[in-house]
């Protein structure tokens, strides 16, 4: 009665397993795909924005002041919003400046010479990926909670692929029967499932934060002081605020520069907490009075906030540079073959056991039902709003 059981529940398992797998496997594809790409978006960047390329030098780089009077003389009619260090030593410096209305614009800033090598509207490769995959270019409070159902679906799938997987812990090395086509892609299927079970645990969890925080269960930001507003500090005068900066938190190693219209110039970066965004690690400074008015420390956030800052970096792989997105590029392009993979095993499955004349791929296709269109008509939609969602400054 017991293994009856036993099995009456693996089978129910292997229908919720086959169902998320089939029926949703267009979109999964779509949103695991772009995820995936989007780890090295800005280097995608790099390759496609000859102007975003330089040599790496031995001497020493140019100053903050200097990169940014660089960006400002390229576009004066321009306000200068912030500026970002160079991802790698083969980076440019980034500076995004605003015409006044429209989205900002990119100027890139040779980080030894302080040249401007080149200008960008805001559309790119990376804005393109992030926006597609994070809310398919819909209202963020329309797209994030339909993208982020699928972490639930991924947690449920990874549940129920180990529950019907018998003894899986010994599938680890057992390398795939090959002669049979379905056999082979079956056993494909549950070797990259195995492998990346941790990584889909990951996913499927800061996706499923990536939910609460829509839908209301956001960490609080740090409010900073409003400071009256003063012309953006340049050259020299910026200099001497990275260096009251640096006084006033000597581990931050500043990544970015943001000139707020109300709070003064914020130095952001990292510190000695481990796994935070650059946001998490700052000062800010009235530039008028360079006065440091507000500290903020990665290493004092309560758990909330810690968990909060901790998602981005571990949701793409960020946070120890080229090393880990490689490996999380590897591990996304293994979750993405699996959402194929798993359609193969179905389309194959039924045309044996039906003895079918119809080829594989239609076979998936009316498998899918309603579902393939549902799927179909999200991916077409983000398309059509991708020139509006993420078009240049004006």
């Amino acid at each position: 009665m017991d293994k009856k059981r036993a099995k009456k529940g693996r089978s129910l398992w292997w229908v919720v397993h086959s169902w998320i797998g089939l029926k949703l496997s267009i979109f999964l594809t779509f949103i695991l795909a772009t995820g995936t790409l989007a780890v090295f978006a800005h280097e995608i960047d790099w390759l496609a924005t000859p102007a975003m390329r330089v040599s790496p030098r031995s001497e020493p780089v140019a100053s903050w002041g200097a990169w940014a009077q660089a960006a400002a003389r390229a576009a004066p009619d321009a306000r200068l919003q912030t500026l970002y260090a160079p991802i790698d030593p083969w980076f440019t410096v980034e500076a995004w400046v605003s015409h006044g209305k429209g989205a900002p614009e990119r100027i890139f800033v040779d980080p030894w010479t302080a040249k401007v090598t080149g200008r960008h509207g805001w559309a790119n490769v990376h804005r393109f990926l992030r926006q597609a995959h994070r809310h398919l270019m819909l209202p963020t409070k329309i797209g994030i909670p339909i993208v982020c159902s699928l972490a639930l679906l991924l947690g449920v799938s990874l549940v129920s692929g180990i529950v019907t997987y018998k003894k899986w812990w010994r599938g680890f090395f057992r390398m795939p029967r090959s002669g049979d086509g379905r056999r082979l892609t079956g056993d494909l299927h549950r070797l990259m499932g195995l492998w990346s079970l941790w990584f889909v645990a990951l996913i499927a969890l800061t996706g499923l934060w990536y939910l609460v925080e829509t839908l209301g269960g956001q960490a609080k930001v740090p409010k900073l002081p409003e400071v009256a507003a003063s012309p953006t500090p340049m050259g020299a005068d910026l200099d001497r605020l990275v260096a009251i900066a640096r006084r006033a938190k000597p581990d931050l190693d500043i990544r970015e520069i943001r000139f707020m219209t109300d709070n003064g110039v914020l130095f952001l970066g990292q510190s000695s907490a481990w796994l935070v965004r650059d946001r998490a690690n700052g000062v800010a400074i009235d530039p008028a009075t360079s006065k440091v008015v507000a500290r903020v420390d990665g290493g004092a956030l309560n758990a909330h906030q810690r968990i909060s800052e901790m998602a981005d970096p571990l949701h793409f792989g960020t946070f120890g540079g080229l090393w880990t997105k490689a490996v999380w590029f590897l591990f996304g392009a293994l979750l993405t073959t699996m959402a194929v993979t798993g359609t193969m095993i179905y389309a194959m499955r039924l045309a044996r056991t039906s003895r079918s004349e119809s080829g594989g791929l239609k076979i998936a296709w009316q498998g899918m039902g309603v579902w393939a269109y549902i799927g179909l008509a999200l991916i077409l939609l983000a398309l059509i709003l991708t020139p509006g969602a993420i078009g240049g400054a004006s």
